[in-house]
């Protein structure tokens, strides 16, 4: 066997042997394969792609198979909004329902200079690592403790660190996807209507007296805004009090009636909308 006849035999023999697998793929493909669904092709174009599990399923893939399969509504991807809901409503056919767009919430002010602290803080900037030591150096154990593991999780960008070591929302970036909620050791973001202007930005379950004693802007429990609500839409459980968002009008009378101003109001985009009104 000459020197042409070494190299020229492998060549064919590898060659032909990647016809015969490409052969026997394309005859597996076209005889097992499943063909997909046009339709759920064009839901998943019309998702944003963040795959962000804000929807509560891994993806955006899952996503799209589970409204194709009836599993999950059209207006369940909170990233994509009304607007991708309304276009996936038109694909598959069916009437859109309103939703109420939400915003992450941090219910807590209790700054550094509000909440006092038990000890000073000297390891991993990160509020899980701080929590494991002592349930971390703020007094209250309900507090935000502001060392940005809600921000690195954000993929929006929607969180930022503020003076006083609190993590602040940004309504207008965030997309109630839910992955601050999931990662915050202390539970103290909640999620609330994008409208409303008054939110009890308090956390602490202990009684008042306790609550007292460790910050100044926290629930004692007074139930003062409980009695002043004139739409009795402020509930009372656990020491601390909470809002029925379908109730609310946001009429402040909490908010100025609260002797701890434990109830913010967003008394910017009220007077905004006041003279948009005007």
């Amino acid at each position: 066997m000459n020197i042409q006849q070494v190299i020229v035999l492998p060549i064919v023999s590898l060659g032909g042997m990647g016809l015969l697998f490409g052969a026997g793929l394309a005859y597996a493909s076209k005889k097992f394969g499943t063909e997909v669904d046009p339709k759920l092709l064009l839901i998943r174009d019309a998702l944003p792609g963040a795959n962000c599990g804000g929807c509560g399923v891994p993806g955006c893939d899952s996503f799209a198979k589970a409204v194709f399969e009836g599993k999950l509504p059209v207006n369940g991807c909170p990233v994509g909004g009304a607007e991708c809901a309304s276009a996936l409503a038109k694909i598959m056919g069916v009437e859109e329902t309103e939703s109420v767009k939400t915003v992450a919430k941090v219910i807590c002010n209790g700054t550094t200079t509000k909440c006092k602290e038990r000890f000073e803080y000297k390891g991993v900037q990160d509020c899980v690592a701080a929590s494991m030591v002592g349930g971390g150096s703020k007094s209250c154990e309900y507090g935000c403790l502001g060392l940005g593991t809600c921000v690195r999780a954000c993929p929006f960008d929607a969180i930022e660190i503020v003076d006083g070591r609190i993590a602040k929302i940004i309504p207008e970036k965030c997309t109630a996807c839910g992955k601050c909620v999931e990662v915050c050791p202390k539970k103290v973001i909640d999620m609330v209507p994008y409208d409303q202007d008054v939110v009890i930005a308090c956390n602490n379950k202990e009684v008042g007296k306790v609550v007292r004693q460790k910050c100044s802007v926290g629930c004692i429990a007074c139930k003062i805004c409980v009695k002043s609500c004139p739409h009795e839409a402020i509930d009372f459980e656990n020491n601390l009090a909470f809002i029925n968002y379908d109730k609310c009008t946001n009429c402040f009378v909490c908010v100025e009636k609260c002797p701890t101003k434990a109830i913010e109001g967003n008394y910017e985009r009220r007077d905004m909308q006041k003279k948009d009104v005007i």
